[in-house]
């Protein structure tokens, strides 16, 4: 199977359409033309799964459109989306910013999906996509290194809770290197499928590792690699897998 994760950006692109016609434009006009560009690119990879964070669920700046809807239909994919917000907070009431979410969009059967939040943070939605052998969580994760931290312990809990396999994939904001997340990886058994820790941001320059996938027992990684496209300010992260047979006994 193949899993894709991209934090698109809420599909705004780089450059000067960024910034026309006045500095920042995009974030309140959009990029309809890029989209398209998203879309085409990511049906190219013909992924199984792919975890977008940073997608607009349909407000006024993507004229209304679905991003996560949009692409799915293309694919001929499932899609489960929300704002990633707090149910309580302002921002769920804002325009434009109450449809900044995340989403999964899925080609095999799933079972459902669940969204869990954390209690620290501006950001944070959890979505858990459940199906036949495993389950994925995608997660974008606070700015902040504190509250980073309790998301972390929060989410710990939820991967061990889990009774199939476990996939964790997301940008998680370790703007201080892989070493923030070192306990966490520890304590889950999970285990990164970027071993080179090459870097994902910024798309043009890359030299952080802001966006992983972490894989636990019962999941074997075939491939990973990170195409060098420029659709968003971060790089996509493709990781293609298989589910050993034990663990489908086990499920």
């Amino acid at each position: 199977m193949r899993l894709l994760l991209y934090n698109i950006r809420y599909g705004l692109g780089l450059g000067a359409a960024m910034h026309w016609p006045v500095p920042g434009a995009a974030y309140l006009l959009g990029n309809r033309s890029n989209l398209q560009r998203i879309t085409d690119f990511i049906s190219s990879q013909d992924p199984d799964i792919v975890g977008l964070v940073e997608v607009d669920t349909g407000s006024i700046r993507s004229r209304r459109i679905n991003q996560a809807e949009a692409i799915a239909r293309a694919m001929g994919h499932y899609s489960a989306y929300q704002c990633k917000y707090g149910e309580a907070s302002l921002n769920n009431r804002l325009p434009i910013v109450r449809n900044q979410g995340n989403a999964f969009l899925a080609a095999p059967r799933v079972h459902g999906e669940r969204f869990h939040y954390f209690q620290k943070g501006i950001k944070r939605l959890i979505i858990e996509l459940e199906l036949d052998e495993f389950a994925v969580f995608l997660v974008h994760l606070s700015l902040k290194y504190r509250h980073r931290q309790a998301q972390l312990h929060h989410l710990h809990d939820l991967v061990v809770a889990a009774d199939k396999p476990v996939i964790v994939a997301g940008d998680f904001n370790a703007f201080w290197g892989d070493h923030e997340i070192y306990l966490f990886t520890k304590a889950t058994g999970l285990r990164s499928a970027n071993v080179d820790g090459l870097p994902s941001y910024p798309s043009r320059s890359p030299r952080k590792e802001l966006d992983f996938v972490l894989y636990g027992d019962g999941v074997r990684v075939t491939n990973f690699f990170i195409p060098q496209v420029a659709f968003s300010d971060h790089l996509p992260l493709v990781c293609d897998f298989e589910i050993d047979p034990a663990s489908r006994q086990v499920a």
